[in-house]
């Protein structure tokens, strides 16, 4: 054996580690596109070696149709061409990336062609991750822009100047940042009650767990029901802070969160606010858009039911979530 067929040898085998590494196939067919040679081909493709076969004999018939014609144009213009082909229509179908150039003989004459195949099945997925979040990106932005826009339409209906409604419609605005930052954070997963507790009234409160007094079950909330009672724990600490127990030194207010069962087996989680105020319902309680919020938007976002009492110098704030709305 000469030192030139050595060294041939050698690179061959080298090219063909190379290409093993690099997840990349290579098929040489002939004139009548019969295979001549291949390396590494994907083991779905054959049982053994496919040399003197065409590609019906190794592809599925509906690969093997396009196959087959994208290789006769190359043939006949002599032109380099690219497709993409799935083998498998299930989820654990193949995606391959095909670049056909023509294999040139004597005079530069067109007498076969070369396949290079790569495998990109997880580009693939990474491509319909990309899209899938990208689409839920889009509906929960639109959904966040419909929210603020209630916001701005409800703080502008009940604030009687441009320097009351920027005061109010901030707070709410930063009251909406900050449950959007809890969903954010858990992945769009939501937030439990305790956690919206906790970032709604420590922005007011110097302990949290003193002011508010959470009892009951600590429900983890989907991110719509989050988004929204924050909002609605929002107004009870601005008005507590106004009117109500939070208003005076050591004030403090109880909150519970207690699951029930219907005779059909429907759960949902009764809310339930309670607080000793200052004031009487008519001096609080003419719909602006705290009331309005708890007694009327709040609730329908999380399709529940919604009460707001005053009695015996007492408010209670009662919100129903039905289940869909929570897990435990």
């Amino acid at each position: 054996m000469s030192f030139e067929t050595a060294d041939m040898i050698d690179e061959e085998r080298v090219l063909a580690t190379a290409l093993k590494n690099a997840g990349v196939a290579v098929i040489a067919q002939d004139a009548h596109l019969k295979v001549l040679w291949s390396h590494n081909l994907p083991s779905s493709w054959h049982a053994a070696s496919i040399v003197g076969q065409s590609d019906s004999e190794f592809l599925a018939a509906s690969d093997d149709e396009a196959a087959m014609a994208m290789k006769r144009q190359v043939m006949e213009t002599g032109q380099p061409a690219h497709y993409e082909f799935r083998q498998g229509a299930d989820e654990g179908g193949r995606w391959f990336s095909v670049w056909l150039d023509p294999r040139r003989g004597e005079g530069g004459r067109v007498d076969g062609i070369v396949s290079t195949i790569v495998d990109v099945t997880s580009q693939k997925h990474r491509e319909q991750t990309l899209r899938t979040l990208l689409r839920e990106v889009s509906h929960r932005s639109k959904n966040l822009l419909a929210i603020i826009q209630s916001i701005a339409t409800q703080t502008g209906r009940y604030s009687g100047s441009i320097d009351v409604f920027l005061t109010r419609f901030r707070g709410r605005i930063q009251s909406l940042a900050s449950s959007q930052d809890l969903v954010t954070s858990s992945n769009w997963r939501g937030a439990t009650l305790s956690e919206l507790v906790a970032g709604q009234v420590s922005r007011y409160c110097e302990d949290p767990a003193f002011s508010i007094r959470l009892k009951g079950i600590d429900p983890y909330l989907n991110p719509n029901a989050a988004l929204h009672i924050g909002l609605a724990l929002h107004e009870l600490v601005i008005n507590s802070m106004s009117h109500g127990a939070l208003s005076r030194p050591n004030g403090y207010v109880g909150l519970s969160a207690t699951l029930e069962q219907d005779d059909e087996g429907k759960r949902t989680i009764l809310l339930n606010w309670h607080e000793n105020t200052r004031v009487a319902e008519d001096a609080i309680g003419d719909k602006r858009f705290g009331s309005v919020a708890l007694e009327r938007v709040v609730p329908a976002s999380v399709e529940g039911e919604a009460s707001l009492e005053f009695a015996a110098g007492n408010l209670d704030y009662r919100l129903r979530i039905p289940e869909g709305n929570f897990e435990l």
